[in-house]
């Protein structure tokens, strides 16, 4: 305002009346809004005035924690009871595998009360056993409890297969190609992986198909915790947590299993030795744990079927459809769903087959609509019968 007022003040002194009361009014009016908002910042400052929000430092933590998946708080009185409850949270979506649940868990609570070798990844661990077991879940759900969410599952998660890389020139893919190269340019389908999500699970599928080319560099992964890729950038791996899934020994487990502790342990020790015979000796000492997936039983299977059936009524919700199946029908997808050779496997292909279609196709003719309540049931013959119930309230 200071310029307004000398300009004023030279206007009156070169005699023009009209342009100085112009001036002066001005003036008057910024004097005036400087007023209000004067009194509008002392109402605002009052007690009895609405608090604006503070933005705290646990805010900050806790919004970039979610950005990114990394759990930057330190370990609260909360978090330690949800630690020491790993294994309940784990197993709501692994069915199973208490061995396999407890192992992970212990190396996670290593990891977050920072006990963890600094320079080496979170843990480095051997999933073994048949297919259809909950390898790779375990995997993803240790991914969403780890680094993130259920929505954010994926994105906390790197996965190759490895039987992409059973050639050595494949290996190369890896890292990236050096310089004078063919793909030099791109990233490796690893290293570039991990520099941009470096706190994440690191599945690798079938490890066992993998050239043994490729043991070496996991080698500087599971000492050392970085790896070089073909551009010369180091790509930190010490925010990660390395699984490897192999299938070696599956038969052995599925044939002779056993109830009992002396037969599990009967067992490990042939899949050890097994696995000796495929592997290094300093690929396995650098390992935390190999750690055995048993087959699942019927009742196992029955409490999956459970899952992936509430999992579909959920989707269908959504749908505006209230969906129920009986115990008669549930026991008619365990039934053509458990195989103890490949797991779970052959439950997802009936719940789609017996649900997912026979519902899709009412639906496509009409008889279910949104807002109906239906319910899915077996008839004698075996075959899925939907009934439609009341509609449901609006």
């Amino acid at each position: 305002m200071e310029p307004s007022i000398q300009i004023m003040q030279l206007t009156e002194s070169n005699f023009n009346p009209e342009q100085a009361k112009q001036l002066r009014d001005h003036e008057l009016q910024l004097r005036t809004n400087i007023s209000a908002l004067t009194d509008k910042k002392t109402q605002m400052m009052e007690p009895d005035a609405i608090a604006m929000p503070v933005v705290t430092e646990d805010d900050v933590r806790h919004a970039i924690s979610r950005w990114t998946g990394v759990p930057l708080h330190k370990v609260s009185m909360d978090e330690s009871r949800k630690l020491l409850k790993l294994e309940e949270a784990l197993h709501r979506r692994v069915v199973g595998q208490g061995e396999a649940v407890a192992a992970v868990s212990r190396a996670i609570r290593r990891a977050r009360l920072g006990l963890k070798h600094p320079g080496r990844p979170v843990a480095s661990l051997v999933f073994a056993g048949p297919t259809g077991v909950g390898k790779s879940e375990l995997a993803k759900a240790l991914a969403a409890y780890y680094y993130g969410s259920s929505e954010s599952e994926e994105a906390a998660m790197v996965r190759l297969d490895m039987s992409e890389y059973m050639e050595k020139h494949a290996v190369a893919r890896l890292v990236g190609s050096p310089p004078g190269y063919v793909w030099h340019g791109e990233g490796g389908q690893l290293t570039e992986a991990v520099r941009r999500r470096p706190h994440a699970v690191v599945l690798l599928d079938e490890v066992e198909k993998a050239h043994r080319d490729v043991f070496d560099l996991l080698l500087q992964v599971l000492d050392d915790g970085r790896l070089t890729d073909g551009k010369g950038r180091t790509v930190d791996f010490k925010n990660t947590l390395i699984v490897m899934t192999t299938n070696i020994g599956s038969s052995l487990i599925v044939n002779n299993g056993g109830d009992g502790a002396a037969a599990a342990g009967r067992i490990k020790n042939t899949v050890t030795d097994e696995m000796k015979r495929h592997f290094r000796p300093e690929f396995l000492n650098r390992l935390d744990e190999v750690i055995m997936f048993q087959p699942l039983t019927e009742l196992e299977v029955g409490k999956i079927a459970g899952i992936m059936l509430e999992e579909f009524a959920g989707r269908v919700r959504e749908k505006g459809i209230k969906l129920k199946v009986t115990d008669k029908f549930r026991e008619l997808v365990v039934e053509e769903g458990f195989d103890p050779s490949y797991g779970a496997r052959p439950l997802r292909r009936a719940v789609v087959r017996l649900l997912e279609d026979t519902l899709a196709e009412k639906m496509l003719a009409g008889e279910v609509r949104e807002g109906d309540s239906v319910i899915v049931d077996a008839d004698s013959a075996g075959n899925a019968v939907v009934r439609r119930s009341n509609a449901m309230p609006a």
